[in-house]
C-alpha cells in the first residue's frame, strides 16, 4: 500500500531515499486520481521498494502544491537524488498510466513493463 505523505514527512524522504521517489499528487475529488490509484499499487508492488512511492493530497499540501507548480491532477513526479527528472500531469485514462510506469520500469532497468 502506498504511504500518504505530509509535508514534512515528504521532505525528510528527499533528504533520506537512496531510491528514486515517484510522488502521486492527488486530490478528494479528483475522478481519475482515483481510478488510476489500483495501477499505482500495483506499481509499486512489481517494484518491490526500489522505487519508493507516495501519495500527496494536493489540497492538504498547498505549500508542495505551490513549489512543484501543479496544474492538473493527478500529476505524477519522478524524483532522483532531490531533482525532479520526469513529470507527468493529467493523463487520460489508465494506458496513459501505465505508459508512464512503464518508462520509469524502464529508465531505472529495475522492473519490468507494467502489466495493465
Amino acid at each position: 500500500m502506498m504511504s500518504s505523505v505530509n509535508e514534512h514527512d515528504f521532505r525528510q524522504l528527499l533528504l533520506t531515499s537512496h531510491s528514486p521517489i515517484l510522488v502521486n499528487f492527488w486530490a478528494p475529488w479528483c475522478g481519475i486520481c482515483r481510478q488510476i490509484h489500483p495501477l499505482l499499487e500495483r506499481f509499486e508492488a512489481q517494484s518491490a521498494g526500489r522505487i519508493c512511492l507516495v501519495d500527496i493530497n494536493a489540497d492538504a499540501s498547498l505549500q508542495l502544491a505551490s513549489e512543484y507548480r501543479l496544474s492538473a491532477l493527478p500529476t505524477l513526479l519522478l524524483i532522483d537524488n532531490s531533482i525532479v527528472v520526469r513529470r507527468w500531469e493529467g493523463f487520460q485514462g489508465r494506458e496513459a498510466l501505465t505508459r508512464a510506469l512503464t518508462e520509469v520500469a524502464v529508465q531505472y532497468g529495475q522492473i519490468a513493463a507494467m502489466v495493465p
